[in-house]
């Protein structure tokens, strides 16, 4: 009797280190240029703070990330009301914790520089979602690179989470 309790007890340890590990390996897999590599689509709302006055902005995007930390899209933005369409090209970095850092740059139809945008964001449900907010946004001028005000934040949605169940990778 005491010979099955012992093994009894094995087994359940044993299975509860094992349920460990496999969270622990999902985990560094989310949190990783792995796990955000694949398409997005997400919405941005806020509020620009140029010299004439507050400006509010949104948008809809798609991106797609890469393995390598590099993402791309496009993106219907609406600025005080004036919809333009851009693309935009960038690069990103995933910490263990989940959150991360990304650089974009957008440009209009004809491929002129409109700014660049500096966001931090964080990986929730399970890596499924994307919260984000700008830090930062320059737009190009004579004088150089000028700095814009703006609260803006994001949410982003995975489309295809496990590509390789859909018979393609990323």
């Amino acid at each position: 009797m005491k010979r099955n309790i012992v093994w009894t007890l094995f087994f359940v340890a044993t299975l509860l280190l094992s349920l460990a590990s496999v969270a622990s390996a999902q985990d560094r897999y989310i949190c990783s240029n792995a796990g955000v590599a694949g398409t997005w689509g997400t919405t941005l709302t806020g509020t620009q703070f140029l010299p004439t006055g507050p400006v509010p902005f949104a948008s809809v995007n798609r991106n797609t990330f890469d393995h390598a930390g590099n993402f791309s899209g496009t993106q219907t933005r609406s600025t005080n009301g004036n919809v333009s369409r851009v693309t935009f090209q960038g690069t990103y970095t995933v910490n263990p914790d989940c959150t991360g850092k990304k650089t974009a740059k957008a440009f209009d139809p004809s491929g002129n520089l409109l700014n660049t945008v500096e966001a931090d964001f964080v990986l929730v449900n399970n890596g499924k979602e994307l919260l984000e907010i700008f830090t930062s946004v320059t737009v190009p001028t004579p004088n150089g690179p000028t700095s814009v005000p703006v609260v803006i934040t994001g949410h982003a949605i995975k489309l295809f989470p496990f590509p390789w169940l859909y018979g393609f990778e990323q």
